[in-house]
């Protein structure tokens, strides 16, 4: 039931992303050009994700645990660290030069287009990396 949750919800999730048109990257180029050809349809995208986010955390946070875990996966801490600023500035960088962020290019794979299968090729090659480097980093001995 776990697995056939999460795939309705992102089935459900990937049809709201290609119906918006944010498969396409020039739409979401343009949302950044402020000076050209302006389109603000991605923050209306966003502003109503927000409207049903919202309340939906707060209905499913109330129940005080999950339907199909154990608990639910929260981030144990909110301090702000270089580690989250940079990795919040690269992906903002990704998302302006490319036109593509995780939610956009894994449905827009689903049109075959040449630079959604780039895309997930080098987000793939870029976590695996990632993991890689982090794993190095914790086998490293930690200078005092």
């Amino acid at each position: 039931m776990r697995l056939f949750s999460a795939l309705l919800i992102g089935l459900i999730f990937g049809t709201g992303i290609a119906v918006s048109g944010m498969i396409n990257p020039a739409k979401v180029l343009n949302f950044f050009d402020l000076a050209g050809s302006w389109d603000p349809s991605l923050a209306l995208v966003m502003a109503g994700a927000l409207a049903v986010a919202m309340p939906g955390y707060r209905l499913v946070l109330a129940r005080r645990a999950p339907r199909f875990a154990p608990e639910f996966q929260l981030p144990d801490t909110r301090l702000i660290d270089l580690r989250l600023v940079a990795g919040s500035a690269l992906f903002g960088i990704g998302w302006g030069i490319a036109g593509f962020c995780p939610g956009g290019a894994l449905p827009a794979l689903g049109s075959l287009r040449p630079e959604a299968l780039i895309f997930v090729a080098a987000l793939t090659l870029g976590l695996l990396i990632a993991r890689g480097l982090k794993a190095l980093a914790a086998r490293s001995p930690q200078s005092a």
